[in-house]
């Protein structure tokens, strides 16, 4: 039962590590000291699509599972098992990837732009 909950609680975390590594970069323009954090969260995560990393996270959901008497994942991973084929079909793939990467790339530009005007408004003030 606990080794179930684990391997279940696992596949929350990485789903929320999936969200933060697409979204993330949005919650830094409210707390800007965060992209640092999203940063590594981007390189890791496209480090273990792109390079082929083991993810941390899906060797452990594999040792829970298994430990709970059930099958592990196939050796394709998570992203494979939970997203590929169940929320966006086979062939968009490469669609759903370049998706990530612009929605990453749109809130990094926009934390800059936000920090950018921010900046200038305390130069202003400063003037005055």
């Amino acid at each position: 039962m606990a080794y179930r909950l684990l391997a279940d609680v696992t596949v929350a975390v990485h789903l929320a590590f999936l969200l933060y590594v697409t979204f993330g970069g949005f919650l830094a323009w409210r707390w800007p000291r965060t992209l640092a954090l999203h940063v590594v969260a981007v390189v890791w995560g496209f480090a273990t699509v792109l390079a082929g990393f083991d993810c941390p996270l899906t060797d452990l959901e594999n040792w829970a599972r298994r430990r709970a008497g059930m099958a592990g994942l196939p050796p394709s991973g998570f992203i494979d098992h939970y997203l590929t084929g169940v929320i966006y079909p086979d062939s968009a793939v490469g669609l759903v990837r370049a998706a990530v990467a612009v929605t990453i790339v749109v809130s990094w530009f926009g934390w800059w732009l936000r920090r950018r005007r921010v900046t200038r408004v305390a130069s202003r003030l400063t003037r005055q």
